[in-house]
């Protein structure tokens, strides 16, 4: 008489699978991409509908980048590197009239950034980040600390110092309005070149 086979009891093993699978979704914590940190601004429809913005075209530093990459700065072609780039716009910014060509104080100076549909999202990244290093840079001066420092104080303005180094920073006046905002005008992206 043959021998049977002994079965391996298999009956509870859905059981241990979704136990497992329920330890591992609650146990495991899951990364939080914050995205990029830009205030929007108010929508249309909430602008009242007379309302008319006048800039002058000195108050204005212009960067274009095509669907190749290509950047234009101030109309003209910028080979440079984002520091170089960092520079032009600190330079902008804190001209106070000096030279007539240029802002007339940082209160007024707006940095335009426009795009095409086909620019790569390293290179929009990587001029943004340019003109956003240009204004902590200019804080971080101002309140004489490091720009590393600067970036973790403004995170957490509960404790009453960062916030006290932030107001020097930025120039906080008593009416809340500020000597240096961060004017950065996203212009929506065209669709002229083909990638």
């Amino acid at each position: 008489m043959p021998r049977a086979t002994p079965d391996i009891p298999n009956a509870s093993m859905a059981d241990i699978a979704f136990l497992l699978l329920v330890f591992f979704l609650v146990t495991t914590t899951v990364a939080n991409d914050r995205g990029l940190a830009i205030q929007l601004p108010p929508p249309p429809e909430a602008l009242p509908p007379d309302m008319d913005i006048k800039i002058q075209e000195r108050n204005l530093f212009k960067i274009q980048v095509n669907s190749f990459d290509n950047v234009l700065v101030e109309g003209n072609p910028f080979f440079g590197t984002p520091s170089e780039l960092r520079d032009m716009i600190k330079e902008f910014v804190l001209n106070n009239g000096a030279d007539p060509t240029s802002s007339d104080n940082p209160e007024k100076a707006i940095v335009s950034y426009k795009t095409d549909r086909g620019t790569s999202h390293k290179k929009f990244i990587e001029i943004l980040d340019a003109a956003q290093a240009a204004y902590y840079q200019i804080y971080a001066e101002r309140a004489d600390v490091s720009v590393k420092k600067w970036l973790e104080l403004s995170s957490d303005l509960a404790n009453p110092e960062n916030k006290r180094l932030y107001d020097i920073g930025r120039g906080r006046r008593p009416d809340g309005t500020v000597e240096i905002p961060m004017n950065l005008s996203i212009a929506e992206p065209t669709k002229a070149g083909g990638k």
